[in-house]
């Protein structure tokens, strides 16, 4: 009897220690969302670089329904101050081009009948200093995204130890979820720094 019962209680603390490897493991993926929504966010900022991102949010009018306007041209950039937008049927170059003038990219379409041109004009000082404050708001709502994520972990743990977690393997579990916070956070400044000295270099 006594052999069972140990047993049993031995196969509910393994539960519960996989139960903290799974909980971590979320916080995990949650904080990862997190740099996700701040990578994509920063890369539709123009900072008088080219980039196809800021294209991300533009549908076209294809045959009855709206499409990425990627699947329907092939995008590139030629040079640093512009985008290129060939579509593969030239038919669709004034249905591109409404969908840019549609869309809140807010620069104006050039096109020979071929290819469809974006000029990114180069931003001022005073703009630059503005989309470096921008980015900031941005990253400063994913960093509060990845502290609520490890507040919410850790209310969590301190409830295990009440279904019999042990104070030890909470705090070896606490450990490991500042790890993962401190891990993100500092994704979260590279990333933003890598975007102002994109900003910032003229």
């Amino acid at each position: 009897m006594q052999k069972s019962v140990t047993f049993v209680v031995r196969i509910l603390i393994q539960t519960i220690m996989i139960d903290v490897k799974e909980t971590l493991q979320k916080a995990e993926e949650r904080m990862e969302m997190a740099a996700m929504f701040l990578e994509e966010e920063l890369n539709r900022v123009r900072a008088g670089r080219a980039n196809v991102a800021i294209l991300d949010g533009v549908r076209v009018e294809s045959y009855g329904s709206r499409v990425p306007l990627n699947q329907v041209a092939n995008v590139s950039t030629p040079d640093a101050r512009t985008i290129a937008i060939k579509p593969w049927d030239r038919k669709q170059i004034r249905d591109i081009e409404k969908a840019i003038m549609d869309s809140d990219v807010g620069i104006t379409p050039e096109n020979n009948g071929e290819v469809i041109r974006l000029i990114i004009p180069q931003p001022t000082e005073e703009r630059r200093r503005d989309l470096v404050k921008q980015c900031n708001k941005i990253a400063e709502k994913a960093k509060v995204e990845v502290r609520n994520v490890r507040a919410d972990i850790k209310e969590k743990l301190k409830k295990a130890i009440k279904d019999g977690l042990s104070e030890d393997s909470e705090k070896d579990a606490e450990n490991e979820l500042q790890k993962i916070h401190d891990k993100y956070i500092k994704k979260l400044d590279a990333l933003m720094e890598a975007k102002n000295k994109e900003i910032m270099t003229v």
